[in-house]
């Protein structure tokens, strides 16, 4: 398996995660600070430049699993990453921000840093997710 790129698509921010070579775990990278223009291309060169041959993007499906405003936006986000080359794979990603919040309240982190870091330990859940279910 080669290495995958996760993401957790927000508004505001984009988490990125990468899996090792062989597909077993997922770590977090960055948080990305949206900026409009230019964003598809980030997170392009991101994934090249960690050597990732495919991204796994966190689609935000509505609790009945239907598709609502923000998972057409990411579909539309992502559409233009892969116009770039790269292909794309969808993610149920229903609650991961809040198991990842959870997590870091339990860990006594600051709201300051919660807020810096939640979006990537989302991005690790949502890749971890995927690979999970598509390890050989």
């Amino acid at each position: 398996m080669k290495k995958v790129l996760g993401l957790d698509i927000g508004e505001k921010r984009i988490g990125i995660a990468v899996s090792d070579a062989l597909g077993m775990t997922a770590q977090g990278v960055e948080t990305y600070a949206r900026k409009g223009e230019g964003d598809a291309a980030y997170i392009a060169d991101k994934a090249r430049e960690l050597g990732a041959s495919i991204i796994v993007a966190g689609l935000p499906l509505n609790m009945n699993g239907s598709e609502g405003p923000a998972a057409q936006n990411v579909r539309a986000f992502m559409a233009e990453v892969e116009a770039m080359g790269l292909p794309v794979i969808f993610q149920d990603e229903r609650l991961t921000t809040v198991s990842a919040e959870r997590m870091l309240i339990e860990a006594d982190v600051s709201r300051k840093k919660r807020r810096q870091v939640v979006d990537k330990l989302a991005a690790v859940y949502i890749l971890s997710a995927y690979l999970d279910t598509h390890r050989a």
